[in-house]
């Protein structure tokens, strides 16, 4: 650590207002460089919007301890959570016995690992034992698991404290994040809007300052999304490189839920740097296939900017992005192009877009057909049946159909990931909107699939939110979103950014390079206040 850090008191550290603890806590170059959290005009960040990386440098130098960051971290949640409930079930004395733990163990020379006393949140579909999880769904609404998931557990080994749990919609089955367990979170930037889902908790958390990281699940942007409308940065690994063991998608006591061709696990973060931790802390193998192999995350391609060529797509005529964001996103583009960076617009060789959506669409509505009743199966096959071209009928062929067509869908996927690689062997990144659309009002309305999104171009149809997310869901190619700004109307906007299969530091790293171009993280500024 410097020398300069040494000098800030607690006191200063806790309140985070100097302009010495921004330099203090400013990380040196590279992707560190650009994990320090942005600093509008000159004035020095507050401490619970530094990164986790930063934070927990700052307990290893005892300039602050666990215990008074834990501290911290809970006072802003029962200050600033209220309007937002994006925190839904508490974890304090819990945290708080981590956190002096934690302290006791470093004042023994003990270091549990990088984010050692660093207080985090975890979605509600993952379990922690002996605390509820709920999946937000009132059949879960008094479950507590006595067990951690492969996640949970190998973040406490790399000394996280959990403050609490975070809002999703019920089964983690929708863009907004709604149940009757819990109710409606926020989005930190407006309150009338949503922060997304299924993760929407969870980077509405980490926007308005509570918390420093948190873990989510991505099958339909659940993390990309989420992180989109809040302004934070989210990644989705490549399939399977984290294991979703411990993570309810069905009810306990009933048989393990089959595997899925789609869902990860990933982490949501204020910087790219803590989200190349965080990964290298959760990845690998579980207990049982680690008996046979193991994992390590390639390096990034690219060592600066200029090393990488990148390809690039901001808008499709399969589902238009409207001007708002796409004037954004043209801007970081513009920004990589000054910066030195090889650019090449248009889709690569061989992707055909509808044909990939499509796969998709049927694969993801195929995993949720878990959730289709018996006595509704005879009701649903007519429904498919009709293919008369709507999304309702889609879906419902997606539920019902012979296991031929599933084949069929998987063998597109596995396609699909031929032409990406393909592409990644010339290319290094790919550079595409998360979505169409900034964060949107609420709209519960039932069924989810006939609900309209009103833009200044016109109506969309909801069901248009999947799109851009889904090519890198489909082949299992990593994807990182990272803030690329603000609308007019003051609305973050990331951008998404695929890279390689099982080479996720690449898009990692291009979206740390990015923030130093543009600038990262900023919080919005009525969480700013100190306690």
């Amino acid at each position: 650590m410097t020398s300069s850090i040494r000098q800030v008191s607690r006191r200063t550290f806790l309140s985070g207002s100097t302009a010495l603890l921004g330099a203090a806590l400013l990380p040196a170059s590279g992707l560190e460089k650009s994990a320090s959290v942005a600093n509008p005009g000159g004035h020095s960040p507050e401490l619970s919007f530094v990164s986790a990386l930063a934070a927990a440098r700052a307990i290893r130098a005892k300039e602050v301890s666990s215990v008074e960051l834990t501290t911290q971290q809970l006072d802003r949640i029962a200050r600033y959570n209220p309007p937002l409930n994006a925190v839904v079930t508490l974890m304090r004395e819990e945290a708080l016995a981590r956190a002096l733990a934690a302290d006791e163990a470093l004042a023994r020379d003990e270091w549990w690992g990088p984010f050692h006393g660093v207080p985090c949140t975890i979605k509600d579909t993952f379990q922690v034992a002996g605390v509820r999880t709920t999946s937000g769904a009132p059949q879960l609404a008094n479950y507590v698991s006595r067990t951690d998931s492969a996640v949970v557990a190998r973040l406490r080994a790399a000394g996280a404290i959990f403050l609490g749990k975070t809002n999703v919609p019920i089964w983690a089955s929708d863009l907004q994040s709604y149940n009757e367990v819990f109710g409606t979170t926020n989005n930190p930037w407006d309150t009338t809007r949503t922060p997304g889902g299924s993760t929407g908790g969870g980077a509405a958390a980490l926007a308005a300052g509570l918390g420093y990281l948190a873990i989510g699940s991505d099958i339909g942007g659940s993390i990309r999304i989420p992180a989109h409308f809040c302004g934070v940065y989210g990644h989705k690994p490549t399939l399977n490189v984290v294991s979703r063991r411990g993570q309810i998608v069905s009810p306990p006591g009933g048989p393990p839920s089959a595997p899925t061709d789609l869902a990860v696990a990933g982490p949501l973060a204020r910087s790219a740097a803590d989200l190349k931790t965080v990964l290298e802390v959760i990845g690998g193998p579980d207990s049982e296939d680690a008996v046979a192999y193991r994992w390590t995350l390639p390096p990034a391609r690219g060592s600066r900017l200029a090393d990488y060529r990148i390809g690039f797509v901001l808008d499709d005529k399969l589902c238009p992005v409207t001007a708002e964001v796409k004037e954004v996103l043209a801007s970081a583009i513009e920004a990589l192009r000054k910066s030195g960076v090889t650019l090449e617009e248009g889709w690569p060789a061989g992707v055909v877009p509808a044909t990939q959506y499509d796969a998709f669409i049927f694969l993801r509505d195929s995993y949720y057909g878990a959730l289709l009743r018996e006595d509704q199966v005879e009701e649903t096959r007519k429904r498919a049946a009709e293919q008369d071209g709507s999304y309702e009928a889609k879906k419902a062929l997606a539920w019902t159909a012979p296991h031929k067509h599933f084949l069929a869908a998987s063998g597109a996927r596995m396609a699909a990931r031929a032409v990406w690689q393909e592409y990644f062997r010339t290319h290094d990144a790919f550079l595409m909107p998360t979505t169409f659309v900034p964060a949107f009002p609420h709209d519960h309305s039932q069924p989810m699939e006939k609900r309209i999104i009103r833009t200044p171009e016109g109506p969309r149809d909801y069901t248009d939110l999947a799109f851009w997310i889904s090519f890198a869901t489909l082949s299992g190619l990593p994807a990182t979103t990272a803030p690329a700004g603000f609308t007019r109307g003051g609305l973050p906007v990331g951008i998404q950014i695929v890279g390689p299969y099982l080479e996720d530091a690449t898009p990692i790293d291009v979206a740390g390079r990015l923030a130093d171009v543009i600038g990262g993280f900023r919080p919005p500024k009525i969480y700013q206040e100190n306690l």
